[in-house]
């Protein structure tokens, strides 16, 4: 989803939660240590890393948690991962993307074809769902910015592609490699956004009753709990009522 779905707004809601904080800063952690470790370690020489270091930022990570984190790729004792995106359906054929960084593919490859199952999904061949997809880059600024008018104007001279309105924010979208361009360009003319990261977007979104919607945010939970995932996206949108209910 979007960053602006109905999905994500219960996912922004649950990750303000302590129970699941530590887990969502292990995940970025693991991130901030894989791209500085791919790249450069400072985050100005690296789009990659200062793009993770802004995502954490987003949600309250310590700073001496960050510095650790950028450390730990320095001393060259950070573990080895390779990054997946696994490919499935889930409930009523729902289109779900798993994005994953394990140090053992058997592990995670079990653990997410497991979940699926469970949940009455099947996990896919990759491709078997992205195409429903596009892979764009997404920057986020809160409305105390500015109006739709003037976001839309400094987003298309920054070279930008979109942006849409709502009640949670302005949402800018580009094109995947513009991510970091887009972003300090953005940054220039509007102050510092508040997230900016690649995205799967999808192309259209299906509604899902009540009972769908709980089953599909169980298999999210249970993804979302695994250490190994980063990332999971689906192509579907749940109504506020039902969401409010979850």
């Amino acid at each position: 989803m979007a960053g602006h779905s109905k999905w994500a707004n219960i996912q922004h809601r649950k990750g303000k939660q302590d129970k699941i904080r530590a887990k969502v800063f292990s995940k970025l952690a693991k991130e901030i240590t894989v791209a500085a470790k791919m790249g450069d370690p400072d985050p100005a020489k690296n789009p990659r890393l200062r793009l993770a270091v802004k995502e954490a930022k987003a949600v309250s990570m310590p700073k001496d948690v960050i510095d650790r984190a950028i450390k730990k790729s320095i001393g060259g004792d950070a573990e080895t991962y390779d990054e997946i995106r696994y490919e499935g359906y889930g409930p009523n054929g729902i289109a779900i993307i798993v994005e994953a960084m394990t140090d053992n593919r058997n592990r995670t490859a079990s653990n997410v074809r497991s979940y699926f199952t469970k949940c009455g999904g099947n996990l896919g061949e990759t491709g078997s769902v992205s195409f429903m997809f596009d892979r764009v880059g997404e920057i986020m600024y809160p409305l105390a910015v500015g109006d739709a008018d003037t976001l839309l104007l400094a987003a298309l001279e920054a070279g930008a592609d979109d942006v849409e309105t709502d009640e949670e924010g302005h949402w800018i979208t580009c094109a995947q490699d513009a991510l970091n361009e887009v972003t300090t360009a953005l940054e220039a003319a509007l102050g510092e956004s508040e997230t900016a990261k690649l995205i799967w977007k999808p192309q259209n979104l299906t509604v899902v009753d009540a009972e769908t919607a709980e089953r599909l945010m169980k298999l999210v939970d249970m993804l979302e709990d695994d250490d190994d995932v980063q990332n999971v996206t689906g192509n579907f949108d749940i109504p506020e009522e039902i969401a409010a209910a979850l």
